[in-house]
């Protein structure tokens, strides 16, 4: 697995993926996982960060390998059971243990905080990674977007969020795009084509490829860029992931290229 744009660490038998403009700054911890340095077994092996499809104790000890690699307290992370909505919700410290120690929140697909010490988790099989920072108000969000919260344009929603519960200014905010299944692989058919088609001041133009026969290629990292871009975020203050998980499957789960047979993914943000 190779990237021109992201950041791939190994430590031993751990390997992750960083963003290079989160990186730069001081006020965040940020590690987005791959397949590997993890202790799950078969369909799941090794990095499998999915406590409904995996054992429980495996779980958190995947996640204390992968928290403590970039010095996050697993005490502190909020997770959420994603729908596929363009749900963003704003937590607190008191929420921090939600979806590890607490029942998980319903139906929300994004999290935003502006508190320190507050471990935020969004987790992936395919489906693309957007990850949020503004250094000057020192808010943070992350946020899921399959093809159905692409098209709700989650990545927007997150951004008005930020801006309206806490003052952010979008030219100040630094956005990542992570690892989802690639234009090579993503195949759609009519029905999704002509949601893209309806997204108010949305070009598909270079976005979307048409096969034919009623199929047609899909970019989802392009699209979130072109909606955080349409959001305010300055094109120079986002990092967009190169790297396809239906082709890195040995390196990233990917539920097109396993039949659903594979674990999570995770993304964490969290203030420092």
């Amino acid at each position: 697995m190779k990237s021109n744009n992201l950041t791939i660490v190994k430590k031993g038998d751990l390997q992750y993926i960083q963003f290079p403009k989160l990186a730069r700054l001081d006020c965040v911890r940020h590690i987005f996982s791959t397949r590997h340095g993890g202790v799950s077994k078969g369909e799941f092996a090794s990095m499998n960060l999915s406590f409904s499809r995996d054992d429980r104790e495996t779980v958190l000890k995947n996640y204390e390998i992968l928290c403590g690699a970039v010095g996050i307290d697993t005490a502190n992370l909020v997770l959420s059971h994603q729908t596929h909505t363009n749900n963003v919700l704003c937590v607190d410290k008191s929420h921090c243990g939600t979806g590890v120690a607490l029942e998980p929140f319903s139906d929300i697909d994004g999290l935003i905080t502006n508190v320190p010490g507050v471990a935020l988790v969004t987790q992936y099989a395919d489906c693309t990674p957007l990850l949020f920072c503004d250094p000057v108000k020192r808010v943070i969000a992350t946020s899921h977007s399959g093809w159905r919260g692409t098209v709700k344009q989650i990545g927007k929603v997150t951004v008005e969020k930020m801006v309206s519960c806490y003052g952010c200014d979008t030219k100040d905010i630094i956005a990542a795009i992570g690892p989802c299944i690639g234009k090579c692989c993503y195949e759609v058919d009519d029905p999704v084509y002509e949601l893209f088609l309806v997204i108010p001041d949305f070009d598909t133009e270079g976005v979307i490829t048409v096969k034919g026969g009623g199929k047609y290629m899909l970019d989802l990292a392009e699209a979130n860029r072109r909606i955080l871009i349409g959001a305010g975020i300055k094109p120079t203050n986002i990092d967009v992931s190169d790297i396809c998980t239906c082709c890195n499957s040995e390196h990233l789960h990917s539920h097109r290229a396993t039949g659903g047979k594979r674990g999570n993914l995770a993304a964490i943000i969290e203030l420092a």
